[in-house]
Order: structure tokens, then sequence, then C-alpha cells
């Protein structure tokens, strides 16, 4: 009774995301849906959603505009009511953009549930656990592994037990280590530095260029390999930016002086801007690392260009003479095998691996460091060890002494320096400032209340009240660190992932995400917080992994477990209960690293502007002459609120192909010491997936529950007129595709994937629904970074490709679930008082709301733009009309999700809306 009494409550929750929407009003397509009542969560991936409804669902939902898509491979929600701009809202009364948003919203739910159930696969050893379970647990329900224990190296070893039981206690509990042990106080060592990253897919199906399986021998037929097709070919035919005048671009160098006549086309996103591309790379180095310090492998091996005649190379503009160092890999041996009780065999682990070399939590590690060696970069004021050392309000350059590669001299110091850049310049400035405002905040109140108990606490004495007076400098630094990795989440979360998708079921998926669909409503949430929280510590798999997350997202993943009645800092579980790993120990997967190759979000230039007249552009700076040491020289000449200006004025690069920065595709390398000293960075990216395991795009779309393509015209979106240039363009993208991938004479006889079953129910086989025998497009083999440019169907507003959107929904949820300084650590005992309103108020002085409703929602003032008033305030003029710091600032927003590039008042006379 008791377990029907938990599935009726989570029923009931569902309920409220779905039934809400179709309830409303019932029409006859409705009333048949209500009817038949909600859609099983899948048993096995053979049953899988698909992101595909019945005839009547969308009729419901969407009427004639979502039916005539059915047929389509892409997700069907993106055509219901309300889920695009101001011509997808249904009639005022009807209820129809009710249905339509939280069908949706339905939708991406079951996506994730079956993302949870079927794409979690972990390399560190913990897999065979997960299938067959332990001691009598589920697998998924498993919440302990002794694969997560700390090694005898760990420098944490003997305070959790060494080689008895490990338990974090202590001092390890209190902040984030700076290797991200002990975030899982029973498991310190997941997360940590060093982990392997997991995987998304059937291990099985990794590497497809080895030929290991029958199925990927069926798939490919030996057309793969680490350079076949040829990564620079694939770069230059169909990457590049092509541009109208040459000479005054120069491959991304743009002219001297940085003239205004230089000029680099490139094909732009309307509602993001270069803040948002330097974003991901600020937050990239935070999450995930293969280097070692700045290097891969000693080993060089070619890039590709070695198939085509030397004319044609010069033609193409590609070199056979480029080289780059080696991808390095954890284990290269075969792995070990198991079954399960009905004889199926699986691997323990992909055909290689490779190691995670920073922490995978979201604890801002490119700022506070990594590992022992990345914490010497971080300087700290002498004056105050509280605080970051900042010279004029700028970080210092590295000296001689400190810990870093050559290449490294002369920029700001900080944890995570490769890859150096005016954009995480800027970023790695602005969260300095940020840091010392909130230590100058609690220094204040310090002066003002010296015996007031701030909150924070001692595990080792948790009875003792801290009084503000009593915080030592390093515990501030730590509790600093705390509160900026929580904003940086939540910037991520509500403002960044907003913009990058911008329509209704995502603003309110995402805000869902951190603070509940009903994060108005606290007794609701209360309720589901609570429900939530029983579910996580429940060992049934079907409560506690597929109702979990339904759950949160009425009540908001953040916090969860955290209001917890008699919450004590002494008791393990509620420390760490708000946690949910479902089953496989948290570390980001390979396939996450691939989704986050953006690198088209990148200008070539950056129009450059002052605050004293920001509508004129000053200057056209190459992004290339911004890099390494020179960001340092140009942030401090052209000053942090300049900069801002310059990046949230201007539009970035639209993730399409043809749209690679060209400075890209010759970036120099001097530290290579070999070939060309050049490297091609798009074609490094197809590398680079290759050598991880990446499998090609149609194989990716079926492991992840997606639809599959049957040919490259799928790639043509039907919703664009037939004579249109957009269909043009489109047209000779598919003959390229056509020219680079190449066609064969398909086989019926040949099974290609496990992963999905035909309409019919049979095997999906080699001729995708096309006549056996007939001559069929190599769909199969396309890389799948190319593939998530080339899907020209996309939902309203998404910058990305729903492929790579089927990524982020298991992983942004997945990061914070697992974190307990997200869920049940998110207390004043760890982050002090001041800290937990900082975060929840986006400040320290109250919450604050923007004017008028934004697309219709009373909203704050979002937390970067306060950060921002805060760390540079002279750009208030500026952010007064901003809504979203990652919308290009001077673009008027229209009503209800328009993608327009039209200048709001004032900004008419920037030739930005000319270009």
């Amino acid at each position: 009774m008791k377990r029907l009494h938990w599935i009726i409550i989570a029923s009931v929750a569902l309920a409220l995301l779905v039934t809400l929407g179709i309830l409303y009003w019932l029409p006859p397509d409705c009333a048949q849906v209500a009817a038949a009542g909600f859609r099983p969560i899948a048993g096995n991936r053979l049953q899988r959603f698909l992101g595909k409804v019945p005839k009547a669902t969308a009729g419901c939902r969407g009427d004639g505009n979502a039916i005539q898509f059915l047929a389509t491979p892409w997700v069907d929600w993106q055509n219901y009511w309300g889920a695009g701009d101001a011509h997808s809202k249904g009639r005022p009364g009807s209820g129809e953009d009710q249905r339509g948003t939280l069908g949706a919203l339905s939708d991406l739910e079951y996506q994730r549930i079956e993302l949870i159930r079927f794409n979690l696969f972990d390399n560190n050893g913990t897999y065979e656990q997960y299938v067959l379970g332990r001691a009598g647990v589920p697998g998924p329900s498993l919440k302990v592994w002794p694969e997560m224990r700390l090694a005898p190296g760990s420098p944490h070893y003997r305070e959790v037990g060494g080689d008895g039981p490990q338990l974090c206690r202590g001092d390890l509990i209190r902040f984030r280590t700076v290797d991200g042990a002990c975030n899982d106080l029973r498991n310190p060592a997941m997360g940590s530095t060093h982990q392997l990253f997991g995987r998304m897919v059937d291990l099985d199906d990794t590497f497809p260029d080895l030929g290991r399986t029958e199925l990927s021998r069926n798939r490919h037929e030996g057309r793969l390999g680490l350079l076949q097709p040829d990564p620079q070919i694939v770069s230059r035919r169909l990457l590049t930016r092509l541009q109208t005048h040459p000479n005054e671009c120069r491959d991304g160098q743009g002219l001297a002086g940085d003239s205004k006549d230089a000029d680099c086309d490139y094909r732009k996103a309307n509602t993001l801007n270069v803040l948002a591309a330097f974003w991901i790379q600020f937050m990239t180095h935070d999450w995930f690392s293969h280097l070692d310090e700045g290097h891969n492998a000693p080993q060089m091996e070619h890039t590709g260009c070695q198939s085509v005649s030397a004319a044609e190379a010069a033609k193409l503009g590609c070199r056979p003479d480029d080289v780059m160092d080696r991808a390095l890999a954890a284990d290269s041996g075969d792995p070990a095998r198991f079954r399960d009780v009905s004889g199926r065999e699986y691997l323990t682990r992909a055909w290689k691996t490779t190691s995670n070399n920073v922490t995978a939590w979201w604890d801002a590690s490119q700022l506070y460091g990594y590992d022992a060696n990345s914490r010497r970069r971080v300087k700290r004021d002498p004056k105050d060890s509280a605080k970051f050392l900042l010279v004029g309000g700028y970080l210092p350059v590295f000296r001689t002494g400190d810990p870093i590669n050559p290449a490294w001299g002369g920029q700001e110091a900080a944890a995570f320096p490769d890859n150096w850049s005016i954009g995480l310049s800027f970023f790695h400035n602005v969260f300095a400032r940020e840091h010392n405002a909130f230590v100058s905040a609690f220094r204040e109140q310090t002066a003002r209340t010296p015996d007031a108990d701030c909150g924070l606490r001692d595990p080792s004495r948790p009875e003792q009240v801290v009084r503000y007076r009593d915080v030592t400098s390093d515990e501030l630094f730590e509790v600093a660190r705390l509160v900026i990795a929580a904003e940086i989440a939540k910037i991520h979360t509500i403002e960044w992932t907003t913009q990058l998708l911008y329509d209704e079921p995502l603003y309110r998926a995402m805000n869902a995400n951190w603070s509940g669909l009903f994060g108005t409503d606290r007794e609701l949430s209360g309720l589901l917080q609570t429900i939530a929280a029983r579910l996580g510590a429940s060992q049934r798999v079907a409560e506690a992994n597929q109702w979990y997350s339904v759950l949160a997202s009425g009540a908001g993943i953040f916090g969860l477990g955290s209001t917890k009645p008699n919450w004590n800092i002494r008791n393990v579980d509620d420390v760490n209960g708000g946690t949910n790993h479902f089953g496989s120990p948290f570390n980001f997967p390979e396939e996450f690293v691939t989704a986050y190759r953006l690198h088209p979000m990148v200008p070539d230039l950056i129009e450059f502007r002052e605050l004293g007249d920001p509508d004129a552009i000053a200057g056209m700076v190459p992004v290339v002459k911004t890099f390494r040491g020179l960001a340092t020289e140009r942030m401090r000449s052209g000053g942090l609120a300049n900069w801002a200006l310059s990046m949230g004025r201007q539009r970035c690069g639209a993730l399409t192909l043809y749209n690679h920065p060209a400075f890209l595709q010759n970036l120099p390398m001097p530290r290579l010491h070999a070939g060309t000293n050049l490297a091609d960075v798009a074609a490094l990216d197809i590398l680079r997936d290759r050598e991880r395991g990446v499998p090609r795009f149609n194989e990716f779309r079926r492991q992840l529950g997606l639809r599959q393509l049957t040919s490259f015209d799928d790639f043509v979106d039907i919703h664009t007129e037939p004579d249109s240039a957009d269909r043009a363009s489109q047209n000779t993208m598919v003959r390229t595709l056509r020219e680079v991938y190449g066609q064969h004479k398909c086989d019926a006889a040949k099974i290609i994937t496990g992963a999905q079953l035909a309409g019919d129910g049979s095997g999906i086989n080699d001729c995708l629904g096309h006549p056996d025998g007939s001559m069929v497009d190599n769909i199969e083999d396309v890389d799948t970074v190319v593939g998530f440019l080339a899907e020209s169907t996309r939902p309203h507003g998404f910058a990305i490709s729903e492929t790579q959107f089927q990524v982020f929904i298991l992983n942004a949820s997945r990061r914070l679930f697992s974190d307990r300084f997200f869920t049940s650590s998110f207390r004043p005992e760890f982050y002090t008082s001041l800290g937990v309103r900082w975060v929840n108020d986006n400040g320290p002085d109250g919450k604050q709301m923007e004017r008028g409703t934004p697309n219709g929602h009373q909203q704050e003032v979002s937390p970067l733009k306060r950060l921002l008033l805060r760390t540079i305030p002279e750009l208030a003029p500026e952010l007064h009309s901003v809504v979203n710091v990652f919308d290009p600032w001077a673009r008027d927003r229209g009503n209800y999700y328009s993608l327009d590039w039209t200048p709001r008042r004032g900004a008419q006379s920037d030739p930005a809306f000319r270009r």
C-alpha cells in the first residue's frame, strides 16, 4: 500500500505538469488523449518515446500545424501552440497556449526520464553493478560504489578512512575541495579530478571506426577511419565561412590598426551576443579537460588533407603537412565482459577511455583550481587573503616561478590558463570582482554585528554558533567560492540557456530545473520537494528514477533536501540527502564534450565600442589578436566596461555549417614545433571526436531516443518555403554532404543498429527504408558535429540542434541533481546566511524585478545583469533596457520570443542593424 501511495502521489505530480494543459478545454482530440491516459514509460530502449506523439495528441496541442509534421524525423513539440513566436499562439481564452506549452514540457519530461533510464554508462568500473545490481539492490538504485573510494595517493586518503570504510567528515565536508573530492560523502572520489569520462551511448557502439561489432561493420562497411572521410576536407568544404571581400578579412587577421574597414562575413545569430559565445568557453574550462596542462600525448599525427592532390589541396586551402599531438587515452586495451541473467553480453567499459583532468562539479574550478598545481596559480590579496588579488581592478599577470607553460606568459593569473582569450579575460575579471564584492559585504556585516550568528557551522562542533568575527579569511574565501559557483550555475541555467533556447517551453523548463514550475507556490513546492526527497532515498527503482525528476520539476532541483525538518549537519543523510545519481556515479559523458563544440559562435572580428559613443564602432579587432597574453594587454587598454559593451552589443555566429571562424582554420600553434605549426580547429574537432569514439550522427540520434534520418534530404527544413533563399541554401548543403560523404548500394539483409526498430517492428537495415540494392546516402557516416550543424529543422529560437539539446536534457539536470552543494547542502551552515540570500536574491540587497512582463512573465532582474551592475557600475545606462545579458543589448525584443533584428529605441543609429 505504501508503494502504491507514492506512485499515486507521483502520478498526481505528473498530472499537474500535463493535464492542466489538456483539460483546460476539451475538443475531441483532447478528450481522446485524456481517455487514453498517460503514455507508459518505456520498458526497454526499443519502446522509447522518440519525441513523437499520436495524431490525437498533436491535434490537441497544436491542431493542424502539429499534425502535418508528424512524419518528419524531428520532435513534435516544436509545432505546438505557444512554442514559437506570437504567430504560434492560439485563440485568446481557448486554453490552446496552455495545452501546447505544458504538452511540450511533458514531452521533454518523458525524454528526460528515458534518458536517465537508458543513457547512463559509467567507465569507472561500476557499469556491471548498474546492470546486475548488488546485494539484492537493483543497479539503478545503488548509491554507493567501492570504485568511488579515494586511492592511497589522494591527499585526503587518511582523512576519509584510508583502507577501511571511507566516509568524508569534518573539514572535508565544509566547503568544495580543490580536487573535487568529498562532494558526495559516501563516494569521495566521485566527480573529482582524473575520473574517467562516462558515455551516453551503449558501450559496444563507441569507436565505430574500429569495427568491433557486426552492427558497426554493417553500418559503415569499412568507410570510416580517423582520417576517413578526410577531416580537413570536411572542414574546408562544409565548415568554411565564405568571404565576399576576402582581402578585408585576411583569414580572420583583419586590417592594420584594427581598421573599421575590415570585414569578415559570418552568419549571425539574432538573439545571442558575443558574451554568450565566450561564456561557454568560460564554462567548459570548469567542466572538462582532456589535456595534461595544455598538452595531449607527445606523439604527432597528421590531421588530413592527404587524400587529395597538391593542386586540389591548394584550391581548398587545406594543408597536408598539418600535425597535432595525439589525444590522450586512459585505457586502450580490450575491456572485460559480463552477462546478465538472460545471457546478454556487455562490455564493462568503452573500447577506450579518457580522463577528465579537472573536476566535473560545477565548482568554478577555472577560477579556484582543480589540483594543487592549479591552486598555486590563484593569487590572493596579501592585505585580505579572503579576496582575489586585483591590481587596478584587474587580475595580476603570471610571474616568474608560477607553474605555467611558456605559452601562458603575460596572461592574467588563472587556475585554468589554456586557450586564453579576451572573453575568458573578461569573465575571470568580472567574477574575481564579484568574489571580492561578497567578501567586502561580509566584512561590512561583521563590522556592524560582529557577535551575530553568521549561519556557518563547523561539522566537528556543530552545536557551537559561529559569529561573524569568528570566520577566518581562509573560511571566507571558501564560502565565497560556494557563492560564486552557485551564481555561475544559476546564470547558466536560467539566463544563458534560456537565451540559447529562446522559447516559452524552455524558459519554463530551465526555470523549473532551478526553482520549480510552482516556484511561487511555496506550499505546493515544499510538498513536492519533500516527496522528491523521499523518493531519492527509496530503494525502489521505479519510484526513485522514473518519478524523481518529474517531482523535482515541480519543486525545483536547487535546494532539494535543504528544507528537511530537523536537518542536522552531523547526519550524513541530511548533508548528502538531496542528491540523486540514478544508480550511476556522476561524471560528464564524452558525448557532452561533443555537444559543446560551438566554435561557429565566435566571430572573426569584434566590433569594438566605447561607452562614450556606444552606437559607433571604433574599430574591428581580430579575435586572433586577443589570444593568450595579448588578451591581458587588450583588456587593460580597452577597459572592462568597453569590452562588455562591445561583446554585449555584437551578435555571435549562428551554429550552422559554413560558419566556422576563418582564424580557427588557420590558428598559429608554435608550441608544436612540427609540420606547419598551424591548426585547423574545425578539422581537429572532428578528429578528436573520432579519437574518443563518439558514434556518428545517425546512430547517435538512435542511441539518444530520437528518430533517425534516412537521407541527406532529411536535413532540409520543410517549414521553409520551397522557392526561398533558405531552401536553396539547404539544397546546396545536401549536395555538398553527398559529395563529401558519398553514397553506396544498400543491402537490406544487413541490420545496422540495436538501438531502435523500424516502424513495422523489424530491424533497421542498411537501406533505411529504401529499396534493397538502391543507391543510398552515407548518412550513417556523417560526423556528429557536422550533423548538429546541418540540422536546419529546429524548435523556435533554438541556437543549437535538437540532437545537441537531447544531450543537455540529461546532463543539465544531472549536474544539479548530483551536487549536494546545489541540493541538500545549500544552507547557511555552508554558505552563511548572507551567502544563501546572495544566491537566492541575485545579490545582497533583495530581489529586484524587471519593468513590465518580458515575454509575458513577471521576471526578476537577471543574476548576471545584477552582477555586472555591481562589478562594472558604469554599464548602468546601457543595461537599463537589457532583460537578458546574453541577448544583444541594443536589440528590440518585441513581443513573445521575437527573433527580429531591429534596434530598440535610442539605438537606431547603431550600424550593426545595417550589417
